[in-house]
């Protein structure tokens, strides 16, 4: 039958696994909704445990469809919604709390006072992150100051912290393994990313005890195997990443210069910068791209917080659409956005701005304005924030982007590739095989064992459809310039000082 790779990408609003071939084809597919929690405004929370469930019937469910037993799985590759923190007991294996996801800003107050003590300089320096919400370790500090007992149970090294590799990886091996890769522990803020090392600098400002840490190994490799009580038989964990770094390898970014967009819940847009890290100096993020065999490689990054779940948005919230495949039609059926611009900062706005204040606003409503504009208007802000990060990271880089390889859920949607296109002035490759983030953990899961080599999954990737400009550029700078006039509005009505 040949070999098999079985890869768990487990996402923001998700869990989906993947079954490939020994040729990097799928097999088997199957994918499960989970429950979001928001007690509170800009608080967003995950079930440890209901993600830990999910992901085991997403397993059974592909294997089953495959007409495969877990014998037949050769290798286990982990991506993972990053950021995302976790605490938990280590004797029962139970979390104290619900997780914090990524997206949550619950603990601006306490990003508010490091930056006012002026440590961002010291944080930036070593991890290549922005003191900000969205990282995981002013998470960690929020649930050891918030949770019952959690701080004398972290003192009797009763408790684990991990983001949701660790967190999986903990319930495959039952307890075994507490492990993290490079690119998961380089979002963390209190991981030096020059000195590949939990940092007692950062711990100490924070107060994170070193011993609730994970061990941080390679993203490729056998560095874990499954309880035999689990599968009856131990399969090794050969691939861990944090899903934007496994997007960026499963679409072959190998060379300095190459770039990605993953059109997921957020939006993430990296660029492979070789062995050297390169500091940004207008809010771009530094962080490590995978590590194999003890060396690592580093990406610039700029992250969109909200892309794919405003789409949710219009679907859940606003009840405008019953499905995300509508919207394509649905923009279709206008000709403009009737000067429509929709800012989506449900929880601030991340790169270049880093504006956790900010909501999400609408500008330019008129009684002529129909759900088809609102659609269009959503869609076309995923791109309006990519052309932000572009922008910035072309200067940065000092490199004229010559195309874009994209991926995830939304760029199945040709109008908005085409819009993407447009506003971007270059070509947009997508690749034949969409779901390049488990297909990043299943090559490095198949690389940690052996089945290829790096240089050999090169040659997988194809392309299903290439998009080509087709705007004058009076009409993108137009465009543009309304979108940067709604940006700026919504950035000051954020400011209370303006009242």
């Amino acid at each position: 039958m040949g070999k098999h790779i079985l890869a768990i990408d487990q996402g923001t609003t998700s869990s989906r696994v993947i079954i490939f071939n020994q040729e990097g084809k799928i097999v088997s597919f199957h994918q499960k909704e989970f429950k979001q929690y928001f007690p509170k405004p800009g608080y967003v929370l995950h079930d440890a445990e209901e993600i830990w469930e999910s992901v085991v019937f997403c397993m059974e469910k592909a294997l089953q469809k495959a007409n495969l037993a877990y014998n037949d799985i050769d290798a286990i590759g982990i991506t993972n919604q990053r950021e995302t923190t976790v605490i938990w007991d280590k004797l029962t294996s139970k979390p104290l709390h619900k997780a914090i996801c990524w997206q949550s800003s619950q603990t601006k107050e306490i990003c508010d006072e490091l930056i006012e003590l002026d440590f961002q300089e010291t944080f930036k320096t070593k991890t290549g992150l922005l003191i900000n919400p969205y990282f995981s370790g002013t998470k960690i500090k929020w649930l050891l100051d918030n949770v019952k007992e959690a701080r004398s149970l972290a003192d009797n090294n009763q408790l684990a912290f991990g983001t949701i590799d660790s967190w999986i990886i903990w319930n495959l091996s039952k307890g075994k393994s507490h492990i993290t890769d490079y690119s998961n522990a380089s979002r963390t803020l209190i991981y030096n990313i020059h000195e590949l090392k939990w940092d007692d600098e950062l711990l100490n400002i924070l107060t994170i005890p070193r011993t609730i840490l994970p061990k941080v190994v390679d993203s490729s490799g056998i560095s874990a195997y499954t309880d035999e009580s689990l599968f009856a038989k131990k399969i090794p964990i050969s691939g861990i990443a944090g899903d934007q770094q496994a997007a960026l390898f499963g679409q072959t970014c190998f060379n300095p210069g190459d770039v990605k967009n993953t059109y997921g819940t957020g939006c993430f847009l990296l660029m492979n910068t070789g062995n050297t890290p390169k500091l940004s100096q207008n809010g771009l993020l530094t962080t490590i791209a995978w590590g194999i065999n003890g060396e690592v490689e580093y990406a610039l990054e700029g992250s969109i917080f909200v892309a794919g779940s405003a789409i949710q948005w219009l679907r859940d919230g606003l009840g405008i659409i019953e499905t995300a495949q509508e919207t394509e039609e649905l923009a279709r059926k206008t000709k403009s956005n009737l000067g429509v611009y929709f800012v989506p900062a449900f929880v601030g706005l991340g790169t270049p701005y880093w504006e956790e204040d900010a909501r999400g606003s609408f500008f330019g409503l008129t009684r002529g304005v129909t759900k088809m504009h609102i659609v269009r208007s959503a869609l076309e802000a995923i791109c309006y924030q990519t052309k932000d990060v572009v922008n910035l990271m072309e200067k940065e880089a000092n490199i004229k982007l010559s195309g874009l390889k994209v991926d995830g859920g939304a760029s199945k949607n040709n109008f908005l590739m085409e819009f993407q296109s447009d506003i971007l002035n270059c070509n947009i490759s997508r690749p034949s095989i969409n779901e390049t983030t488990a297909l990043g953990a299943c090559y490095l899961a198949g690389i940690g064992i052996g089945l290829w080599k790096k240089e050999d999954v090169i040659s997988k990737w194809i392309v299903d459809r290439t998009f080509k400009p087709n705007m004058t550029e009076n009409k993108r700078n137009e465009l543009y310039h309304n979108w940067q006039r709604a940006l700026r509005a919504c950035v000051a009505f954020a400011d209370k000082k303006n009242y």
